[in-house]
């Protein structure tokens, strides 16, 4: 499996709330209103092994302490980056970077490479 940076945002989240898993989309389920056809069970959700791997991607990753907590508050917590700015005593664009930085980390962890930060 390849992870993007998408994909691991969108699933920060049920980290903190198992709950919120029941509000990710499967992105190959059809429209609700298609009529239901056969299913190929070799085919099947790959939902759980994502949770498994991002669980595991929070606990191995080389995070700051101040990465893991900009990732809470912004994915646990649903705080702005304004917000978490404000809470942390530094600027939005600081919080800015280490979101960038921590999710970069954690998408590299899971594809077996290493966080390089874009030349931009």
């Amino acid at each position: 499996m390849s992870y993007d940076r998408a994909l691991v945002e969108h699933l920060l989240p049920t980290l903190w709330d198992p709950g919120a898993v029941y509000g990710v989309p499967v992105p190959t389920a059809p429209p609700a209103d298609m009529p239901k056809g056969s299913t190929n069970k070799k085919e099947g959700n790959v939902l759980f092994a994502h949770l498994a791997d991002i669980r595991a991607g929070w606990f191995e990753t080389d995070l700051t302490d101040n990465e893991r907590r900009a990732l809470l508050l912004r994915f646990g917590l649903d705080w702005t980056e304004s917000e978490i700015a404000t809470n942390q005593g530094t600027s939005q664009s600081r919080i800015s970077v280490r979101l960038y930085t921590g999710v970069g980390k954690i998408v590299a962890q899971l594809n077996g490479g290493e966080f390089v930060e874009d030349a931009a």
